[in-house]
């Protein structure tokens, strides 16, 4: 359902040295770019993250509830990737473990702010 997500950021440089590696730990990379727009994905026919500068010229600001949920293969996968976050400057927002129901999942911020996690089930 979800064909791909849109992150804002305000330094678009720095962006892709966050997103490169980090989502290089699940296969993912560029398909497609711009100078104002990257996308990456596990390939073009699967849903895809995008980072842009805001198209209105104004500063990209976080959205108050707005999270975006990466699923990953295993408990190990959401570690490895979370880790890699962290490495890579993100911020803590909840530290991998299982949550209730057979859902494990690691929360975290970009250097933009934007939150996100690496999750899965079982």
């Amino acid at each position: 359902m979800i064909g791909y997500v849109t992150l804002g950021t305000n330094d678009l440089e720095r962006a892709a040295r966050f997103y490169d590696p980090l989502l290089k730990e699940i296969g993912a990379s560029r398909f497609m770019e711009t100078d104002g727009f990257i996308a990456w994905a596990t390939s073009p026919e699967k849903p895809a993250l995008s980072l842009t500068k805001a198209f209105d010229g104004n500063p990209a600001t976080v959205g108050n509830g707005v999270m975006v949920a990466l699923a990953m293969r295993s408990t190990d996968q959401v570690d490895s990737f979370y880790n890699k976050a962290m490495e890579l400057g993100a911020t803590d927002e909840g530290a991998p473990g299982p949550r209730g129901g057979g859902f494990y999942a690691g929360y975290f911020r970009d250097p933009d702010g934007n939150k996100l996690n690496a999750f899965c089930m079982g």
